[in-house]
């Protein structure tokens, strides 16, 4: 039996992980959510508005034969290593989130440095599903959620399953011992074309080549609350973090307009894209300097169509970057 007063305030956590502003029709609408959203977890001055705990990295990727039978991607098909600026973090916009609570989202966001001032980027997160399917029902999560009424938000996600999806499945699983040992999932698809003009949609996924490690809930309460990042320095002072960066092959019939829906993984194919190697930390100032935008994508890559929640990130991304870079 779901546990809604549990389900709602891990998806209030989560919801903000992925996607900080509901709603970015209009810039009132945006400048109203990120309000909300200080509401929610305080104003921070010169932090993000979500994602606010986090560890910048840096390291490189090293693309695989097989990247380029599926997208003409530069990153892809480069026959070097492509430099990479990194970000791992905890969901929601509380500065000092623990790493220790099981039911919020470890995040890692990515710049690759494809040259000349030129990037790419791509957003994982440790669960394969959003907490909503479209921006409307976003802001619908969000307002039920504010009224701490057990009753209307109970009512909420009978109404609305697909918004437990991402909580179950977190509060499921163990406590990741590091953000170098759990897995991660774009939960939005694209569209890839390989040179020949061959398309193909997929999804990302990145695997820890050290193995998924975890730790008890007993042992997680007793840990101090910023424990990733000392165990991340102590494991990149040995040698990288690394990951297998795989495209997960669609199929007819999976949906691609809604992240609130999981693939059936374990029935798809898979190509490798390659390894992502985490060597060092990175200035803070260097992956400040700007946003990582989901929709920042170069030509071999397609963001979705229909998905109403993947176009609007930027926007909100924007609105966010400009408050906390404001003097």
């Amino acid at each position: 039996m779901v546990s809604y007063r549990r389900v709602a305030a891990a998806t209030l956590v989560a919801a903000f992980s992925i996607f900080p502003l509901a709603r970015a029709h209009a810039e009132a609408d945006a400048e109203s959510l990120v309000n909300a959203l200080n509401a929610v977890f305080g104003a921070h001055p010169g932090q993000r508005a979500a994602h606010t705990h986090g560890i910048c990295v840096k390291g490189n990727f090293v693309a695989s034969a097989d990247a380029a039978t599926l997208t003409k991607a530069p990153h892809f098909n480069s026959k070097t290593p492509v430099g990479v600026i990194g970000r791992f973090s905890m969901g929601g916009g509380n500065p000092e989130a623990p790493n220790g609570q099981k039911d919020n989202v470890r995040a890692i966001a990515l710049h690759f440095d494809l040259g000349k001032g030129n990037t790419t980027d791509l957003l994982m997160i440790s669960a394969p599903v959003f907490v909503a399917k479209d921006p409307d029902q976003f802001l619908k999560l969000l307002t039920t959620v504010a009224t701490k009424d057990k009753e209307k938000i109970g009512e909420y996600f009978k109404e609305n399953p697909n918004s437990t999806r991402q909580a179950q499945w977190l509060n499921a699983r163990p406590v990741p011992a590091s953000f170098a040992t759990v897995d991660y999932w774009g939960v939005h698809a694209f569209t890839f074309t390989n040179a020949e003009g061959k398309k193909q949609i997929i999804k990302y996924k990145a695997l820890p080549l050290a193995g998924e490690a975890a730790i008890s809930d007993e042992d997680a309460k007793n840990k101090d609350p910023d424990f990733y990042r000392p165990e991340l320095k102590e494991r990149l002072a040995k040698g990288p973090a690394q990951f297998k960066l795989i495209a997960i092959l669609g199929e007819a019939g999976d949906p691609t307009d809604d992240p609130t829906a999981l693939w059936p993984e374990d029935q798809r194919k898979t190509v490798t894209l390659g390894t992502l190697s985490i060597t060092d930390f990175e200035d803070a100032k260097t992956c400040d300097a700007g946003i990582f935008d989901p929709t920042n994508v170069v030509d071999g890559i397609e963001g979705p169509e229909n998905d109403k929640i993947f176009p609007m990130r930027s926007q909100a991304y924007a609105v966010s970057f400009s408050r906390r870079a404001a003097p």
